[in-house]
C-alpha cells in the first residue's frame, strides 16, 4: 500500500499527494511516515526540484495518527514511545529545515501545505513544520488539534511550534481546550496562513515565489522571543502562573493530559527548540505509559466509535429513517424533534393542544435563533430546518412514519393510550419506540400489538446537547427494531449503547446510588461541602446533591416513591427520603424552583449551598476522610455497574464506560467504571468494597462477578484488551 505518491512539474515543482489507501480519510501510519520521509529525501536531493506542495488526494487532509502506531510503540514500552515520537520529530524538522545550511539559513527549498478540508491532530502538526499553510475556503472544515479530548496532547510537535508561533496563553485554548475552528478563523488566530479557492494553485505559486527569509521559522532565527513573554518574563511569569491555576482548578489534578502538557509547555519554553521538542517527547512518553490516558483513548475514541459506527447492531436491512413521528412536544419531544429535523429527517411532532405542539416546534426555533445570532446557521438553514416539523394534533398526520418515538409523561397509562392510537395509524412494519427513564419496556409493550417491533429509546436533557442515548430491549423486542434504533441515533449523531430491560435500565441505575450516596452522607452529618468537592476532586463533573437539584428533587420523590411501591420492605432507602420528602414539602425542589440543596438568585444562578442544611441536618464534629468519600460516591456507581453486567442488562462493557462518561459524567479521565477498575486492580477493588461493605451496609457488597475475576486472576478489558462481555 502506498500512502504518498510524488509528482514533479516542469517548473521544478513536487507535488506530494497523501491519499491512504481503503480509507475515507487520511491518517498517519509509520509505514507512511516512512514513504514521506524517503519522498522528502528525494525531493531535496532533486537538483530540478525548486519546491514542494503537499497536499491529500481526499476531500479532507488528514484526521490524525493512525492508533495503531501508538499501540505499536507502547508494546515497546516507554522507550519504544520515546522512540516513535522522535522519529515522527525528526521528519517534521527535516522537512522545516528543508536542506538549509544549519549557520546562515540559506539554501533550503521551500515546503507549502495545501489544506483541501478538515485538519486534525498530525494532519495540522506536519503543515505546522512547513513554511506556508494555504487552506480552501471550505467553511465546513475543521482545522485544530484535539487530542487533549482523548487523553493524550499533540505530542507531534504541535506542542512545541504553536507555542513559540502564537505565546502560550493565545496556544491554550487550541492545546489545552482542543478547540476547533474553520479555516477562516484557523487564519485568524495564526494556526494557518492563507485561505484561498484553490490552495494546491496558491501553494504552488508561493513556492516559486518564496525566498531565503521566507523559510526561517521564527524560533529558528536569530533573536527570537516567544510572543506574550517566556516563563521567566515578568509578563510571561504570569501568563505561566495563572495558566498553571486554571488547569488545576478545571481538572482537579485528575487528568494527566493537561499536566503532561503544560509542564512540556513550561519546560520547553526555558530551553532552545530542539531540546523542546525532546522534552515533548518525554512528556507524550509519560502520559501515554500512564493507564489514564489508554483508558481515555480506549473509551473517548476506539470504543466510542466502534459503537456510533454499529459495533452491536444486529443482522437486518438498512433502516435508515425517512419519517419520525414523535408523540408529545414537552421538553423532551421538541428536543427529539430538533436533533431528527437537524438531520434531515421528516418529523411529525403530536401533541394534545395545536399550541402545545407549537410551542414544540418553537423549541427549535429557538435554537435556531441562537445559532445564527453566534454565526453557526443561517436564515436558509433555519427555514429548512422548521419546513421538516409539522406541528399538529393529527394522529391521521403519522401516516407513512416508519418510526414512532413516543415522550409523553412518564405515565403507563397515558403511554398506553398514546401507543395504541398511533398503531392503528402507522404501517404495519413501523417501530414503535418509548422515551422512558424508569419504566420496564416490557411492561410498556403490552400496550403494543406489535410487541417484537416495541422497544425503548431513552434520552438524556438537553437532548441537543447530550451525545448518549441508551437503547433498552424489552424481553419481545426484535432484532430489527434494535437495528432501526441503531441506525436512527446514527443519523441524530448521538453515541448509542443497547441494554436489556430492568427498572432503571443503565445509567439510571448507576447514577441514582450516586445521588442516593451524597444524600445519605448529608443524613449522616457529612459536610455538604466536602461530599460534593471530594466527587469533583475525583473527576465527577457535578457533586451529587447539585445534581439532584439540576435534575429536580421533586423527580427524585416520584423515583422514591415508585421504587418504594415496588420493593416494599426491601427498599433500602428510607434515609435518603426523609431528606428529599423534607426539602421537597419545604417547596426546596432544585434549580428549577430556584431552591434546593444549593441557594439560586433571581436568575437561577447557583450562589451556594443552602445554609438551612446545617440545621436540618446538623454536621457531624468528626469528618470522615477525603478518600473515604470519594471511595463511597465511586465505588457505589462502579459495582452497580458490574452488577448491570453480571445480570446481563449491560452486555458489552465497551458500552458500559462510554455510556457513563456520555450519560452521566463519570470521571472521564478514569475511561468509565470498569477501566476505573482496571486501573485499581480486581483484587484491590474487591478489598476496598469488602471494606465499605462491613463498614456502611450490604449495598457495598463485592458482586461474584469481580470475586471471581479475583481468584482467576483477571481484569475486564484482560491483558490484550478484550473486552469482558455478560455470560
Amino acid at each position: 500500500m502506498t500512502d504518498f505518491t510524488m509528482k514533479k512539474d516542469a517548473d521544478g515543482v513536487a507535488l506530494i499527494t497523501w491519499d491512504a489507501e481503503a480509507k475515507s480519510m487520511n491518517v498517519l501510519t509509520m509505514e507512511g511516515a516512512a514513504e514521506l520521509s524517503a519522498l522528502i529525501d528525494e525531493a531535496l536531493a532533486d537538483a530540478s526540484v525548486k519546491g514542494v506542495v503537499l497536499t491529500s488526494g481526499k476531500k479532507d487532509f488528514a484526521g490524525g495518527m493512525d492508533l495503531n502506531v501508538i499501540a505499536g510503540m507502547k508494546a515497546g514500552g516507554a522507550q519504544g514511545v520515546f522512540d516513535g515520537v522522535m522519529g515522527l520529530h525528526h521528519l517534521l524538522r527535516k522537512i522545516e529545515l528543508a536542506g538549509m545550511d544549519a549557520k546562515t539559513k540559506k539554501g533550503g527549498k521551500p515546503i507549502a501545505t495545501a489544506l483541501p478540508g478538515t485538519a486534525l491532530g498530525i494532519g495540522l502538526e506536519l503543515p505546522l513544520a512547513t513554511h506556508r499553510i494555504f487552506a480552501a475556503d471550505n467553511p465546513k472544515a475543521k482545522i485544530g488539534l484535539p487530542e487533549i479530548m482523548v487523553g493524550i496532547f499533540p505530542g507531534g510537535g504541535g506542542t512545541t511550534r504553536l507555542t513559540r508561533k502564537l505565546g502560550a496563553m493565545m496556544a491554550a485554548p487550541f492545546l489545552l481546550e482542543g478547540k476547533l475552528s474553520d479555516p477562516t478563523k484557523a487564519k485568524a488566530a495564526g494556526l494557518i496562513d492563507e485561505v484561498v479557492a484553490d490552495p494546491v494553485a496558491a501553494a504552488r505559486e508561493w513556492v516559486l515565489k518564496a525566498t531565503d527569509a521566507d523559510l526561517v521559522k521564527p524560533w529558528d532565527a536569530k533573536g527570537y522571543k516567544m510572543p506574550g513573554g517566556e516563563p521567566y518574563h515578568p509578563a510571561g511569569f504570569m501568563t505561566f502562573v495563572g495558566a498553571s491555576a486554571m488547569v488545576h482548578g478545571k481538572t482537579m489534578g485528575v487528568y494527566p493530559a493537561a499536566k503532561a502538557l503544560l509542564s512540556a509547555v513550561y519546560e520547553g519554553a526555558l530551553v532552545p527548540f530542539d531540546t523542546a521538542l525532546k522534552i515533548e517527547a518525554r512528556w507524550f512518553t509519560n502520559l501515554l505509559m500512564n493507564p489514564s490516558s489508554s483508558a481515555m483513548i480506549r473509551s473517548l475514541f476506539i470504543n466510542k466509535e466502534a459503537l456510533e459506527k454499529g459495533a452491536n447492531r444486529p443482522e437486518a436491512p438498512d433502516q435508515t429513517v425517512k419519517k419520525l413521528g414523535i408523540l408529545g412536544a414537552g421538553m423532551m419531544g421538541a428536543g427529539i424533534a430538533y436533533v431528527s429535523a437537524m438531520a434531515g429527517i421528516e418529523v411529525v411532532l403530536i401533541d394534545n393542544a395545536q399550541d402545545a405542539a407549537e410551542r414544540g416546534k418553537a423549541y427549535s426555533t429557538g435554537l435556531l435563533d441562537k445559532a445564527i445570532s453566534r454565526r453557526k446557521s443561517t436564515e436558509e438553514k433555519k427555514a429548512e430546518v422548521l419546513a421538516r416539523i409539522t406541528a399538529t394534533t393529527d394522529y391521521a398526520a403519522l401516516q407513512g412514519c416508519d418510526l414512532i418515538v413516543e415522550a409523553v409523561f412518564e405515565d403507563p397509562t397515558v403511554k398506553a393510550d398514546v401507543t395504541k392510537r398511533a398503531e392503528a395509524v402507522i404501517p404495519g412494519d413501523a417501530i414503535f419506540a418509548t422515551n422512558t427513564s424508569t419504566l420496564p419496556i416490557s411492561g410498556l409493550a403490552k400496550a403494543s400489538a406489535r410487541p417484537e417491533q416495541f422497544i425503548g429509546i431513552h434520552f438524556f436533557s438537553p437532548v441537543d446537547k447530550m451525545l448518549l442515548v441508551e437503547i433498552i430491549k424489552g424481553k419481545e423486542t426484535g432484532p430489527r427494531a434494535v437495528a432501526k434504533a441503531l441506525d436512527f441515533v446514527r443519523q441524530i449523531r448521538k453515541t448509542p449503547i443497547v441494554v436489556n430491560d430492568a427498572r432503571f435500565f443503565y445509567a439510571n441505575r448507576c447514577i441514582i446510588p450516586y445521588i442516593n450516596e451524597g444524600i445519605r452522607m448529608v443524613a449522616e452529618g457529612v459536610s455538604p461541602v466536602l461530599i460534593e468537592n471530594a466527587a469533583k476532586m475525583m473527576g465527577m463533573p457535578l457533586g451529587p446533591l447539585q445534581l439532584v437539584d439540576e435534575t429536580s428533587i421533586d423527580l427524585g420523590v416520584k423515583i422514591a416513591k415508585a421504587t418504594r411501591a415496588a420493593m416494599g420492605d426491601a427498599y433500602p432507602d428510607g434515609a435518603i427520603d426523609e431528606v428529599i420528602f423534607k426539602l421537597a414539602d419545604a417547596g426546596r425542589l432544585g434549580r428549577k424552583a430556584k431552591a434546593g440543596f444549593y441557594d439560586y438568585d433571581e436568575a437561577g444562578k447557583r450562589q451556594g449551598l443552602w445554609s438551612g442544611i446545617a440545621d436540618a441536618w446538623p454536621e457531624a464534629e468528626t469528618q470522615p476522610d477525603l478518600t473515604e468519600i470519594q471511595h463511597r460516591l465511586m465505588f457505589i456507581q462502579s459495582l452497580e455497574a458490574v452488577r448491570a453486567l453480571e445480570e446481563g442488562v449491560l452486555e458489552d462493557i465497551r458500552e458500559g464506560d462510554v455510556g457513563a462518561i456520555l450519560g452521566w459524567g463519570f470521571a472521564p479521565w478514569s475511561g468509565g467504571p470498569f477501566s476505573w477498575l482496571d486501573i485499581m486492580g480486581a483484587e484491590r477493588a474487591a478489598a476496598i468494597s469488602g471494606d465499605l461493605a462491613a463498614k456502611f451496609g450490604p449495598r457495598f457488597a463485592v458482586p461474584k462477578l469481580l470475586s471471581d475475576m479475583v481468584a482467576k486472576g483477571e481484569s475486564f478489558y484482560g491483558p490484550e484488551g478484550a473486552a469482558h462481555k455478560a455470560a
